[in-house]
Parts: C-alpha cells; sequence; structure tokens
C-alpha cells in the first residue's frame, strides 16, 4: 500500500467511554480503517482534556476518570480519506474531527537493516 507524498492527517478527538456497537468508539474507528484499507491509524491516550461540555477529563489519583481523552489519527490520500468521513459520521456522537495537509516523508514497515 502507499501513500502519496501529499497526504491528509485526519483526527479524531473522543472520549475512552464513548462505544459503538457495546465496544469502545476507539476499537470499532481503528477496526473500520484498516477494513477499508487505509494506510493506518495510532490510538493516542491523553492525561488531562476536557471538550464541549467543559467538564474535565484527568488521570491524576484524586480525581481519577474513567473517561480520559483519546486521538486517533489517520494518514492518507484526501480521497481515501473523504470516503471514510460518512463512516465515522454513523459511527460517532459525539467528538471532534479535525483535517490537514501534511507532507509524508517515510512510510514502510519495519524489519531488519542490513
Amino acid at each position: 500500500m502507499e501513500i502519496p507524498l501529499e497526504a491528509v492527517l485526519l483526527r479524531i478527538f473522543i472520549g475512552e467511554s464513548d462505544r459503538w456497537e457495546h465496544k469502545p468508539l476507539y476499537e470499532g474507528i481503528v477496526i473500520k480503517a484498516r477494513e477499508m484499507h487505509l494506510a493506518g491509524a495510532t490510538v493516542l491516550r491523553g492525561l488531562m482534556g476536557f471538550g464541549k461540555s467543559s467538564r474535565l477529563h484527568t488521570a491524576k489519583i484524586l480525581r481519577l476518570s474513567m473517561d480520559l481523552p483519546l486521538v486517533i489519527e489517520i494518514v492518507d490520500s484526501e480521497e481515501k480519506i473523504q470516503a471514510f468521513l460518512p463512516v465515522l459520521e454513523k459511527m460517532m456522537g459525539g467528538g471532534l474531527l479535525t483535517m490537514e495537509k501534511v507532507k509524508v516523508l517515510q512510510y514502510r514497515g519495519g524489519g531488519a537493516v542490513a
């Protein structure tokens, strides 16, 4: 699978407790992205954050949250990302989506270097 040099980064901001079909939403998004042959997806867990509701979510011991912020990043061609957006619309009840143009410097699998 190849990614064009000029690609798009899709960022999906959701909460850890968000669900889709009785599973964590982030799992559903990553699995759908894989099914649609997107180049890759990474889920990042935040230590602290707030969204539209302004409710603070934190990993501090005294205020342990079960709904920490998550960011899912997906990079691929603009066409493939645009095709994925209607799927996300059906899956997400809330959250934030952002998209920006990026320049891909390297995209290859890991392995031994001789």
